[in-house]
């Protein structure tokens, strides 16, 4: 799936793990509660992207890339840690 378009996609619960998503445009997709688990996610487009209680750990991103989606809210981020947790 790398390069692919899936801006505005409702994806919401989608199992991606260790899916190759670099370079896709996740623009305004809905990935709430996906399973992103060690995907690929280099230069992928999430601007605006809902990723509420999507799991990220081990996902190759960037944080310049997640500050651009628009809700992180209960995410696993790819360190392992809840986003939002203290």
């Amino acid at each position: 799936m790398r390069g692919c378009d899936l801006s505005q996609a409702n994806l919401t619960g989608a199992r991606l793990r260790r899916a190759d998503l670099s370079w896709a445009n996740l623009s305004g997709a809905d990935l709430s509660g996906a399973d992103l688990g060690s995907a690929d996610l280099r230069a992928a487009d999430l601007r605006d992207a809902k990723l509420g209680h999507a799991n990220l750990e081990h996902a190759k991103v960037t944080p310049e890339q997640l500050a651009e989606a628009a809700t992180l809210d209960g995410a696993i981020m790819p360190d392992g840690e809840t986003h939002g947790s203290s």
